[in-house]
């Protein structure tokens, strides 16, 4: 009998944006947040996807699956559920996909947290990615950067050949990469047969895969077994397979992108929408109250029930600090 190969967009869910805080919460991470004109960004990310594949898969856990599953409710989309018991990272994640998939189905793999413009290009180089995947390579798309961002992964490329994989830089090697001009923004998308990518895995990261294996084939309607799940190395897809892969591509894309990682990317999406800045370059995000900036520029008000957040644009990265600070107080404001 001949089985039909399905093409699978296949959502990872994982994350809880730190750097979002406070507006971003573990019980409301950043991708279920309702504030981009009315949807949120995981709302866009199934929308977007839905005519280029046949199937939605979504790779969650067990914090924010309900979330997932009103948003796929009020969509009206059915969907396969995957549940981790517990973050294993990216390789995990994206295993356990392919283990869900048949061999030959090509998996199309999102995180559900990115904003992406001008559809024209994406749905061209998704397309590309499709019939790269059918030919047996692993396809990262890259993003043909527009500034020298320091909040991004590179990837060193020749036409579709990567060369290397770059650790986010600091701003001066973020300079040179612009300038040598073959260097492109790691999206942290990718396109391959399931197949392909669990025999990479295999190869390179052998215990990732028999444990997720083992913990796949003893899951219960998606629903992983959490001692099995901490028998699983946690590393990133990155780190495990794309790095070390001889069966690398990559698909240049000119398409507008940003993985709203920190506050100065969402005001820079924010003003492209019409929201509200003052002369002085300042924004308030979450409040309708009027605020009036004196003797400051470009300064983001982040207002939220319980916790205000003040800070300059410039110093969006450092959230991430001052999440950790909370954290290790056991603080209840992250919740």
């Amino acid at each position: 009998m001949n089985i039909k190969n399905s093409i699978i967009h296949v959502v990872l869910t994982g994350g809880v944006g730190s750097r979002l805080w406070p507006l971003s919460r573990k019980s409301m991470p950043k991708q279920y947040l309702e504030i981009f004109e009315g949807k949120s960004l995981f709302e866009m990310t199934v929308e977007r996807n839905a005519n280029l594949a046949d199937k939605v898969m979504v790779v969650g856990n067990v914090d924010n699956c309900h979330l997932s599953e009103k948003v796929m409710i009020k969509l009206g989309k059915p969907y396969i559920n995957i549940v981790e018991s517990t973050p294993r990272n990216t390789a995990a994640a994206i295993a356990f996909a392919a283990f869900a998939s048949q061999s030959d189905d090509v998996l199309i793999i999102t995180p559900s947290d990115h904003i992406i413009d001008e559809m024209e290009e994406y749905e061209h180089a998704i397309k590309k990615a499709i019939s790269k995947a059918k030919e047996g390579y692993i396809v990262t798309f890259g993003i043909v950067p527009t500034k020298p961002e320091t909040g991004y992964g590179y990837i060193e490329s020749k036409g579709d050949d990567v060369i290397s994989f770059r650790e986010k830089p600091n701003s001066v090697t973020a300079k040179s990469f612009i300038a040598q001009g073959n260097f492109l923004w790691n999206s942290g998308m990718f396109c391959f047969k399931a197949g392909v990518l669990l025999e990479e895995l295999k190869a390179y990261q052998p215990e990732v895969y028999e444990n997720s294996k083992k913990a796949w084939e003893l899951n219960k309607n998606g629903n992983l077994d959490l001692a099995l799940s901490l028998d699983i190395p946690s590393i990133s897809i990155d780190y495990a397979v794309m790095e070390r892969s001889k069966k690398i591509k990559v698909v240049p894309a000119a398409f507008g992108w940003s993985d709203l990682g920190s506050f100065e990317s969402v005001y820079d999406y924010l003003i492209t929408k019409g929201h509200f800045v003052d002369k002085g370059g300042n924004m308030v995000i979450g409040s309708d109250k009027h605020t009036t900036f004196l003797g400051l520029k470009n300064t983001i008000f982040v207002y939220t029930d319980t916790a205000n957040l003040i800070l300059q644009k410039e110093n969006s990265q450092d959230v991430k600090d001052l999440y950790s600070e909370l954290e290790k107080q056991k603080s209840e404001l992250l919740n």
